[in-house]
């Protein structure tokens, strides 16, 4: 048998949201492990991609992705498929794997899938290059909440940089962030830490499962979007920075943003 490991991003929603070369290089698989604890694919079962593979999907939990025994071991004597939502190197776990893989002489090919961090900038219509550090925001469970997303926000908008904002999964809890709560979080984070990011007139966009049918793309203040129907999980939410005219154009056209934001400068 033939010893490889694939890694495929599957892209952000569906079956049908992979490359056909990805699909075509899975139905080759010996056997196929997944991870869906770090995104999901949206509107889509493992049943689905079992039935559209034709092949049996092993999920792992994180703990197992992190010690990678299973697909590293087997990876040595056929040829392992390892999926993932979005885009495969987008978490350094996959990385790791890729490197435990180059040091026992098991050949990789990687098979890339559409991201959030290039579809988010597209939907909304602000400019991918000027995002800055992504940050990612914690569920509150025990009253536990870090300043360092709030510190890295507040350093993306005072160099005029957008943030994007990605959202906590328990995904083994079926536990999933809604924007509403990530308002909230950085509500309480402005309240403890005090730099003047966060207020009732703040303009923040809210995307919901971008890149599926149902994909939503709200943009306004703080506290009128508090107030709305912002759609389901999973949510990004960018903090914009400084707005070129174009990109001011594009969240009054496409997330409804208030017409006001537009300067023309």
């Amino acid at each position: 048998m033939t010893s490889e490991l694939i890694f495929v991003g599957l892209g952000l929603s569906g079956t049908d949201g992979m490359t056909v070369k990805a699909f075509e290089a899975l139905k080759t698989c010996d056997r196929i492990y997944a991870e869906f604890y770090t995104s999901f694919l949206i509107g889509t079962s493992i049943e689905d991609l079992e039935k559209a593979l034709g092949k049996k999907i092993n999920v792992l939990y994180r703990g197992q992705v992190e010690e990678g025994e299973d697909v590293i071991n087997d990876a040595k004597t056929m040829r392992v498929g390892f999926i993932t939502a979005g885009d495969t190197m987008a978490a350094t776990t996959h990385v790791d794997l890729r490197i435990q893989a180059k040091d026992l002489g098991i050949p990789v090919k990687i098979y890339h899938g559409i991201s959030i961090f290039s579809a988010c900038p597209s939907s909304t219509g602000l400019q991918p290059y000027k995002f800055g550090r992504t940050v990612t925001l914690p569920f509150m469970d025990d009253g536990y909440q870090p300043q360092s997303p709030y510190d890295h926000i507040c350093e993306n908008k005072e160099r005029g940089l957008h943030t994007m904002i990605l959202l906590d999964i328990h995904a083994d809890e079926m536990r999933y962030m809604t924007a509403h709560q990530a308002l909230e979080w950085l509500i309480e984070g402005e309240k403890k830490w005090q730099r003047g990011l966060i207020k009732d007139d703040t303009l923040m966009v809210v995307a919901s499962q971008v890149g599926s049918p149902n994909e939503k793309i709200t943009a306004g203040y703080v506290k009128d979007l508090l107030e709305m129907d912002l759609g389901e999980p999973l949510f990004t939410l960018i903090l914009p920075g400084n707005l070129h005219f174009m990109e001011q154009y594009a969240l009054v056209y496409f997330g409804g943003a208030p017409e006001e934001i537009i300067t023309d400068d």
